[in-house]
């Protein structure tokens, strides 16, 4: 088999599974460490003001295969206000995509353990794709895309977020907005729309011992007129020096992570995931993600 039949399959089996699954927003395996991406109630939710970068790549060797990065600010600002700032950048072969949000959050203290936070989500979307493209993967398209243009659109998210020392829940949409994006079917690309993603995850940490905890969590995603998606993510944590846990993503993947504390409030993390479903002959079907995470 060679390459292009290779792409041509792979091309298949992505634009398959976004018309069909419909999960268009990138999947992150440290997404406990990366909340404001989702919800925008997690702005400033941390004493000190924070600053990660992550690193997502696909099918490592493939030209053109999906690769995902981001850059999250966050910090508490006034008494009870949080302000967070979000970049991500997402491409997938044809499609180049990226997303600049601005978090507003507020809290109110429920009792002397909770706090109960409201979030509201700001952001704009640059949308590009390659139509031209198509032909090199062997796909068909509709007579809509022959003069297609890239796409600036702004759009709108809110959320909401329990937290407790031990344990958290998070509700929320990120874009409630469907501006058009690319889509497939029967092997043909047409202008679609973005389809709505919510998103409910939560979190419990038990104490194992002195200086060990079991960070357990689970996210659960709901894409308009696809199947149901949920993930569950186990973490040990020897006292904050270093954490190594597994995570399962339902009929999808399984994925093992390390996160390192390097020094006070520095952390450098890596995570290994490969999919359940049957690889493509000579193509790596696994990804890799790095993640970093500075307290200032």
């Amino acid at each position: 088999m060679n390459i292009f039949h290779k792409l041509y399959l792979l091309m298949t089996v992505l634009l398959f599974s976004v018309g069909i699954n419909g999960q268009q927003d990138p999947n992150y395996t440290f997404y406990r460490y990366n909340m404001n991406i989702y919800n925008p109630a997690f702005a400033g939710s941390s004493e000190a003001a924070e600053f990660s970068l992550g690193i997502r790549s696909q099918w490592a060797g493939v030209e053109g295969a999906p690769e995902s990065q981001s850059a999250i600010f966050g910090m508490p600002v006034g008494r009870k206000l949080g302000l967070g700032v979000s970049v991500l950048n997402d491409r997938t072969f044809i499609e180049q995509q990226t997303w600049v949000a601005v978090d507003v959050s507020y809290y109110i203290d429920l009792d002397e353990e909770h706090k109960l936070y409201f979030g509201i989500k700001g952001s704009a979307n640059s949308y590009d794709a390659n139509t031209d493209g198509l032909i090199t993967y062997g796909m068909g398209q509709d007579g809509t895309l022959l003069n297609y243009e890239s796409r600036f659109t702004p759009n709108v998210g809110a959320g909401a977020y329990l937290k407790h020392n031990r344990y958290f829940v998070s509700l929320s949409v990120p874009k409630l907005l469907t501006p058009d994006r690319l889509q497939e079917r029967n092997g043909n690309a047409y202008l679609g729309a973005d389809r709505m993603h919510a998103y409910l995850s939560g979190g419990y940490s038990f104490i194992l011992g002195k200086t060990l905890d079991l960070k357990t969590a689970g996210m659960f995603r709901y894409v308009d007129a696809s199947p149901m998606s949920l993930e569950l993510t186990a973490i040990l944590d020897f006292g904050e020096r270093f954490e190594f846990g597994a995570s399962y993503r339902f009929d999808e993947s399984v994925s093992g992570l390390f996160l390192f504390n390097i020094s006070q409030g520095f952390n450098l993390g890596y995570a290994y995931e490969t999919s359940l479903q049957s690889a493509i002959e000579g193509i790596d079907n696994s990804t890799h993600e790095l993640f970093m995470r500075l307290s200032l």
